[in-house]
């Protein structure tokens, strides 16, 4: 079966890449571009319907949501998703707490943070809090994990996806060393790194992001 990737250089692009390096499954690579605002373009809403990145093509079926294409390319291939019903459920718990809380109160750090044209120190505060938290929160899980729900797992490549941009945040993880050496852990893996230098290798990433803070941007 064919597998085309639309994506762009976000974490929640970042883990579909990785999900499908670690996984092995061959991809064609369509990079989206947010210049033109090309996720909103006809052709690609009809893909998926939310306007956003990623979006997975599977033999002509289309997915959208990463959490979702997680899922799916786990059972579709076998790998990093438990098949016992409790081992399943502890995976998808920590997924939900990586599309529920992280991504979004990270992004929401970001924008205030990065992104928006007047700096609102309260709500900066408030979401740089609020991650510190669900820092906290992965750190006491991982006190007694390797991986956060066992074994290394699609939610691990989901929330390292996001985590490993704390710094663009602006929330350290100095207090946090269960966190760091899951950080490290998985990082080395040659598949994460593989998938995070997708689309872009993460060097130019980093040039492109700071160039960003000219204005203000919708995050994918």
């Amino acid at each position: 079966m064919a597998i085309t990737l639309y994506t762009a250089p976000t974490p929640n692009g970042w883990k579909i890449s990785i999900a499908l390096h670690e996984m092995g499954l061959p991809y064609e690579l369509k990079v989206i571009d947010f210049a033109t605002n090309e996720q909103k373009a006809e052709w690609y809403v009809k893909l998926n319907p939310n306007g956003r990145i990623p979006t997975l093509v599977d033999d002509g079926f289309a997915l959208f949501e990463s959490g979702a294409i997680l899922i799916y390319l786990a059972e579709k291939t076998g790998k990093f998703l438990p098949r016992d019903v409790q081992g399943r459920s502890r995976v998808i718990q920590w997924l939900m707490f990586q599309m529920s809380g992280i991504g979004p109160m990270m992004g929401q750090a970001n924008v205030f943070l990065r992104y928006f044209p007047e700096k609102i120190q309260p709500a900066i505060d408030r979401y740089q809090r609020e991650v510190t938290r669900l820092f906290g929160v992965m750190d006491h899980q991982l006190a007694a994990h390797e991986y956060i729900a066992g074994d290394y797992s699609i939610a691990d490549i989901a929330l390292w996806s996001w985590v490993s941009g704390h710094e663009w945040s602006g929330v350290g993880i100095e207090e946090f060393a269960h966190l760091r050496s899951w950080l490290q852990r998985v990082g080395d893996r040659p598949a994460v790194q593989a998938g995070r230098d997708v689309p872009i290798k993460r060097d130019r990433a980093a040039e492109i992001e700071s160039a960003k803070q000219t204005g203000p941007k919708m995050l994918a």
